[in-house]
């Protein structure tokens, strides 16, 4: 039987990891729980990630990557048409969905690596693009529903067809705006 590759384990212990978490809570698991849920040995785990912070933080580390870069990339395109930008937000928040899941289920983990000011700040960069920087309070009661209602889809209902979950979740949120 051939070797597993060094990548192959890695990604198959933040997949344990990540299924653990959701179920146990990220306090709640330990590495022990992991390496036994994967057949291994603590120390062969170790080998990978020295401790769950560690592991924790390597499953949060691409989403935020991806998050600001989305921003930067969002700011540097403006203006970008309402739909074309609920589209890729909603994208964005469906790929990292695994990881928003598990943030939002033991939120120690929005307080241990500090992503609450983040996830703000992403939305807030979003919010600006679509109503401006001196919205109405309309404009942004309407903004904040289209926006949370549309990563809430993207995130909550991930058992849907992508594709069709994507049109009608981005159709809402626009909706939503109240643009003609």
């Amino acid at each position: 039987m051939p070797r597993q590759r060094t990548g192959d384990t890695r990604a198959r212990i933040q997949q344990a990891a990540l299924e653990l978490f959701a179920v146990q809570g990220v306090q709640q698991t330990s590495l022990r729980d992991i390496a036994d849920r994967l057949g291994v040995t603590k120390p062969a785990l170790y080998y990978h990630f020295a401790s769950r912070e560690e592991l924790l933080n390597s499953l949060v580390e691409p989403m935020i990557a991806d998050f600001e870069a989305y921003a930067a990339a969002q700011r540097a395109a403006a203006p970008v048409p309402p739909r074309e930008l609920l589209g890729s937000y909603f994208d964005l928040s469906y790929r990292h969905r695994e990881t928003i899941q598990l943030a939002i289920r033991d939120l120690s983990v929005l307080h241990e690596l500090k992503l609450t000011d983040r996830f703000i700040g992403w939305r807030r960069t979003v919010a600006e693009l679509l109503v401006g920087t001196e919205p109405s309070l309309s404009d942004v009661v309407r903004c904040m529903v289209a926006l949370g209602g549309l990563s809430d889809c993207a995130v909550m209902l991930d058992h849907e067809p992508v594709s069709e979950l994507r049109e009608a979740a981005v159709e809402a949120a626009y909706d939503s705006l109240g643009r003609p």
